[in-house]
């Protein structure tokens, strides 16, 4: 027996008030980047202000909206408004997670202590390459948007494959970070109260410092102290920070959708999100189904098809008219097969709506095309 999923209402969702942020996530090359631009700026058009956050580092979603460049400072795109009277807006933004780094160094220290953090080697080179900076940064940049109450919805394009998700760990693992063996060993000197246990604790980490010069260098050592002495001044709120977006993304007024394409890795891997949101308490909408192949004539079966064209070459008649079937054959052949991947989905995941949109023939690369993937979500 054939499952059908319940359908995902996308403009329930965006004309819903309370929802507030909306979290795009999925592998890559699913049309994650498009579904995000459009809802944004279909939800502008019902008369919402919105702000779309990519932190993918592909620059499409710029091309999309006209604009010529996309950076960590939210840009107005014109021409979002529809033409109509709904009043709403459409901004976007590309994370830039050293800037954002930069930017948390400067609002949390003094002018003195920020320019030496941010001309400290090691800082510069944890801000651009550390493992976990861009979710960390993705993380706060969410916050900042939301607790500055300017829009009326954030919809949030995240990194490509499982990495996507690697941002509802920030907290976890920025907390192991700070809480680690070596960082504490590198700021208990300065952390000690009294002389005594000043005295002992320096003996304990000129053992360590001797042999991490061996391994790394006097000067990365050096370096490396320098920034975790001022570890606590700067980033002691942040841990807080990321926390309480990590509640805000579990809150109801957040909603994730799993974009994915009808083939067998996509759904698979759309299959992971959904149950690892599930695990996360994370509040799931449904599943964006992209680049769905259907045919003008599905009452004519591939089967059927197929047999026609064998027949017309046969007789050596109408050559154009059997490639045409044999076209069609290979279409039904292919929508039979995505089809099944869908429903295999919905026989694991029977619970979780879906939105369907065809495959178009030409990339999305400007408004028009994003609304009419808009209207594609919400019919």
């Amino acid at each position: 027996m054939t499952r059908t999923a319940p359908a995902l209402d996308i403009d329930a969702i965006l004309d819903d008030p309370d929802t507030r942020i909306i979290v795009c996530c999925g592998s890559g090359g699913v049309g994650k980047t498009t579904t995000a631009a459009a809802l944004g700026l279909r939800a502008a058009e019902r008369g919402r202000s919105v702000v779309v956050l990519t932190v993918d580092p592909a620059r499409r979603l710029a091309q999309a909206m006209g604009l010529t460049e996309l950076d960590n400072t939210p840009r107005r795109v014109d021409g979002a408004d529809g033409g109509g009277e709904a009043g709403g807006e459409l901004h976007a933004m590309m994370l830039d997670m050293k800037r954002t780094f930069d930017e948390i160094i400067e609002a949390h220290a003094d002018p003195e202590r920020a320019e030496q953090i941010l001309t400290n080697p090691f800082y510069q080179s944890l801000s651009s390459s550390f493992s976990g900076t861009q979710e960390y940064m993705a993380m706060e940049k969410l916050g900042q948007l939301r607790r500055s109450n300017e829009w009326d919805l954030i919809v949030v394009d995240t990194p490509p494959s499982r990495s996507a998700l690697d941002f509802l760990d920030a907290p976890e693992r920025l907390g192991r970070f700070l809480d680690g063996r070596l960082i504490r060993i590198l700021t208990a000197p300065a952390k000690a109260g009294g002389r005594s246990a000043f005295k002992l604790l320096n003996a304990g980490f000129g053992v360590v410092a001797g042999i991490l010069t061996k391994v790394i260098g006097a000067q990365v050592l050096r370096d490396i102290q320098l920034f975790v002495t001022a570890l606590d001044a700067v980033f002691g709120g942040f841990r807080q920070r990321a926390e309480q977006t990590y509640r805000l993304l579990q809150a109801p007024g957040t909603a994730f959708l799993v974009v994915a394409a009808p083939e067998r890795d996509a759904m698979r891997e759309a299959s992971y999100f959904v149950e690892r949101l599930a695990e996360e308490r994370m509040p799931l909408a449904g599943l964006v189904v992209n680049r769905v192949h259907r045919s003008p004539a599905p009452s004519l079966s591939a089967a059927r098809s197929s047999a026609a064209a064998e027949d017309l070459e046969a007789r050596g008649e109408h050559e154009l008219t059997a490639a045409v079937l044999r076209l069609h054959a290979g279409r039904m052949q292919l929508a039979a097969r995505e089809q099944r991947q869908r429903e295999h989905f919905t026989s694991a995941h029977p619970t979780v709506p879906i939105a369907q949109v065809p495959a178009m023939p030409e990339d999305v690369h400007d408004l028009a095309g994003l609304r009419q993937i808009g209207q594609l979500l919400a019919s």
